[in-house]
């Protein structure tokens, strides 16, 4: 056999050390497709009065429900 390392009192093969660095890689850069996706943000409404906030929040809220339909 080629040489080998010694890592925590037990015998590691180069190619096995190669494999597990490139898994660990991998696992950190990947992404994780289980995980719940992020809600989308609502934009800030920034109206002048409040009547306006209101305005804007019921127009926002029945056209979202028209879409769903």
């Amino acid at each position: 056999m080629g040489a080998a390392y010694t890592i925590l009192g037990r015998t590691v093969q180069p190619h096995q050390l190669a494999i597990a660095t490139l898994l660990g890689v991998v696992f950190i850069a990947v992404p994780k497709p289980w995980a719940p996706a992020a809600p989308a943000p609502t934009p800030s409404i920034n109206a002048s009065s409040p009547e306006e906030e209101k305005f804007i929040k019921e127009y926002l809220a029945k056209h979202l429900a028209e879409e769903k339909h």
